[in-house]
Formats: structure tokens, C-alpha cells, sequence
């Protein structure tokens, strides 16, 4: 009986303990682990103009993100369905950017495909305006909004935005109310790295088009291949020109 008894209590000592579900990964310092110098990550992007039921996509976008040690060191982003032209495509390096197509297409002298600036281009009009791909912005998205499992959820203004994002500045050039909130969904992926992030704002707030009156933007933008090996490079010179027809 003792042996018996003895036998058993090890047995119970022996068990496994019930498993712990893992701590959230943390969503910036999963970012920070993939700003490797040489690589980057793909967005494939919607952008829905909503009105009650009805849904218009007005652009749709593709790119890629190109790392430094500290963010985003280079883009290379193609938008297409803007007012029935042509694919835009903006190709940016640190503070420089080429754009060509779309709107381009006919204001660059004979024998030039790009234009030349010192403003960032993001591609297209009706871009997204949150860029998780920033670490500054990441944290101030993770600080003010609520995760649940794998998603984050919660608001953030324009103002607020234009504060830690250099991205939003080229996504939204012209704006009208600074007060206008944005609200976000990011999805992360069990690594803690964002695959989704879906937004919403007020259409008045930034377009000043009778047409948009009374709507919402909706943007939803996914990424895949995280830290995949990136390499975008400028034009080739004797294809830019820093000067365009008004």
C-alpha cells in the first residue's frame, strides 16, 4: 500500500503542468527585429469610397518597402484606377522621389519617363494613411488603441498622425480638418508583425469634391513576405527631369 501510494504521488509530481498561453508579441520591437538593411515587405491596398451600401473602389495600389536600420530607407509603389489614367508609380529614396504615369504621363518633356522631387510620393491619391511599417507611428497606434488577441482597434486624428508619420504627409497632401479621426484595425500575426490594416475617415475631411460629400474613405492594406531581401534603385538619369508642364 505505501509502495502504492508513493508510486502514485511521483506519478503526479511527473505530470505536466497545464501549458501558458503565451504572452502577446509585442508589435513595435517585432517591427524593429525586421528593420534589416537590404530587405522589406510587400502591400497589396484597396481604397473604397462608402455610401450606405454603396461601394466604389476608387485605386487600388502595390508595393514594396525597402529597410534601413531605423524604418522605411526606399519605396517603390504602383496605383492604378485613378480617374480612368493610366498606373501611376512613385519610386522613393530617403527624401528624394520619381514618379511616372497617371497624372506624369503627359507633363514630362519628349524622350523623360520620370519626374524628380524632393517630395515624398507615396503613389496615387487616395492612399493609405496609416503606415504601420514606421516604428514611431506603430507606438503611438499600440499607445492609444486596444489589442484583443491578434488584433489592435482605436482612433487617431489627423493631427495626431502628422505628428509621427512623414508617411502621412504624402498620402494626404491636402487636407481640410485636422481634427478628422481615423479608426484602425491592425491584425498581427502570431510573430507580432501587422498583416492587415483596414481604415476609415470622413471623405470631407480631406477631399474638397462635392461628390465625396457625406462619405467615407475606407482603405485596407495587407502585407506579406516580411523581411524578404528588397533592393530599389533610382531611374536611370538620362530618364528624369526635374521640370514638368503646368
Amino acid at each position: 500500500m505505501i509502495i502504492i501510494t508513493l508510486s502514485a504521488g511521483a506519478a503526479l509530481l511527473l505530470a505536466p503542468l497545464p501549458a501558458q498561453a503565451a504572452a502577446p508579441k509585442d508589435p513595435v520591437r517585432a517591427l524593429k527585429a525586421k528593420l534589416v538593411a537590404g530587405h522589406g515587405v510587400r502591400f497589396t491596398e484597396s481604397s473604397i469610397l462608402v455610401d450606405g451600401s454603396d461601394k466604389q473602389v476608387l485605386q487600388r495600389r502595390t508595393g514594396t518597402f525597402q529597410f534601413g536600420k531605423k524604418g522605411v530607407a526606399a519605396s517603390d509603389i504602383t496605383a492604378r484606377g485613378l480617374q480612368g489614367m493610366g498606373p501611376e508609380r512613385a519610386v522613393t529614396i530617403g527624401r528624394t522621389s520619381y514618379l511616372s504615369g497617371g497624372i506624369w504621363a503627359d507633363k514630362l518633356p519628349s524622350g523623360k519617363r520620370w519626374y524628380r522631387t524632393s517630395t515624398q510620393g507615396s503613389g496615387g491619391y487616395y492612399g493609405q494613411v496609416i503606415n504601420p511599417v514606421e516604428p514611431g507611428t506603430l507606438a503611438a497606434l499600440v499607445k492609444k488603441g486596444k489589442r484583443a488577441g491578434n488584433t489592435l482597434t482605436g482612433t487617431i486624428t489627423f493631427k495626431e498622425l502628422d505628428k509621427v508619420s512623414p508617411w502621412f504627409a504624402a498620402a494626404i497632401p491636402l487636407r481640410f480638418h485636422d481634427d478628422t479621426k481615423v479608426s484602425y484595425r491592425l491584425t498581427l500575426s502570431g510573430a507580432g508583425l501587422v498583416t492587415r490594416v483596414t481604415t476609415s475617415y470622413a471623405a470631407t475631411g480631406v477631399f474638397d469634391i462635392s461628390a465625396f460629400d457625406g462619405k467615407t474613405m475606407t482603405i485596407d492594406t495587407r502585407f506579406t513576405s516580411w523581411g524578404r531581401r528588397v533592393s530599389i534603385k533610382a531611374p536611370a538619369p538620362a530618364t528624369v527631369s526635374t521640370k514638368v508642364d503646368e
